[in-house]
């Protein structure tokens, strides 16, 4: 028996039908009654607090699996000490996000959002823009999103550094690998400074005001991780005294609410938290769940294991 925690009831992840095994598809309203019993619960509804509330009747689980690569909203206590098994979405979202990433990147080089305001006004005003040859960026999180958005940003010619929990030389994917507990001194470096780390009691807040006034003026900050990481009335401060531009597709609070002072602020691209999510994704997550589900059947190791204490899969020091 697996159960299937879903925004709404009537929804079905494409491609379960044909696996052997039992469906119990249910809302957070009847998480309750759909895991007594179940072996396992796949979060479709993956940004879903609920499995907290019903954590005393999941009298049988044995894995979770979330299709997200964030499992922070998953994770607490009584899970992390338990011998549930957790897996996440490892690997479907690092080329879409390393795209999204690029294009941040470029449009802030090229000045896209005044070209936008100049068309809306119907303005011709010639200007010069910048070029991302030879321009520096900073990854925070050195995870395989990081690292992919490292090398598609490298093929661009940008020069690249990580920021993770170990400093080290001679990586492949990043070069240099800075502390993340430095950031403040590690920010005057970048032109662009990317947040793809998972967010964790150590990375939570760690983008704060003093971080901000450290990044060199003119800056770009991208933010693909998690609204938290980054403090946000720091980050409104930095905005509107002119020194920093932002692209930012996570918050604290989502939906971002429509009188947050984010959506008129000067120099920031909101987007709704779709950085991974291109044509076909949730076909992909279905297919890559119903794949562990026949590993799980045929008693096969799980793949994508998160690591419940670090709050990630340990590919590496992030």
């Amino acid at each position: 028996m697996i159960a299937v925690l879903c925004e709404r009831a009537t929804d079905r992840p494409p491609g379960l039908d044909g696996l052997p095994a039992d469906f119990r598809y249910c809302a957070a309203d009847g998480l309750r009654e759909a895991v007594r019993g179940a072996r396992a619960l796949m979060l479709w509804d993956f940004f879903s607090t609920a499995v907290r509330d019903v954590w005393a009747d999941a009298d049988a689980l044995e894995w979770i699996h979330v299709t997200a690569a964030g499992v922070d909203t998953l994770l607490f206590d009584e899970l992390r000490d338990s011998a549930v098994v957790v897996t996440n979405a490892h690997g479907v979202f690092d080329r879409p996000i390393a795209e999204y990433v690029l294009g941040a990147v470029i449009a802030n080089a090229k000045d896209s959002l005044r070209s936008f305001d100049l068309q809306r006004g119907r303005r011709w005003q010639h200007r010069e823009t910048r070029s991302v040859l030879g321009a520096k960026a900073l990854v925070v999180g050195t995870g395989a999103i990081g690292r992919e958005t490292a090398r598609l940003l490298r093929a661009a010619g940008l020069e690249v550094r990580g920021a993770g929990r170990v400093a080290r030389g001679d990586d492949p994917d990043f070069g240099e690998i800075v502390a993340s507990s430095n950031l403040q001194a590690e920010a005057g470096w970048a032109d662009h400074v990317v947040i793809a780390a998972p967010l964790t009691a150590e990375t939570r807040g760690l983008v704060d005001g003093a971080v901000l006034a450290a990044m060199r003026p003119g800056a770009h900050l991208v933010n693909v991780a998690r609204g938290p990481i980054v403090d946000e009335t720091a980050l409104l401060a930095a905005v509107h005294d002119g020194r920093i531009a932002v692209t930012l597709d996570v918050f604290d609070n989502e939906p971002l609410p429509p009188d947050h002072p984010l959506w008129d602020a000067p120099n920031v691209t909101v987007t709704a938290h779709m950085s991974g999510d291109v044509i076909g994704w949730r076909d992909t997550l279905a297919d890559q769940f119903a794949s562990n589900v026949r590993r799980w059947l045929a008693g096969e190791p799980l793949l994508n294991i998160v690591d419940k204490k670090l709050g990630y899969i340990p590919t590496g020091d992030r």
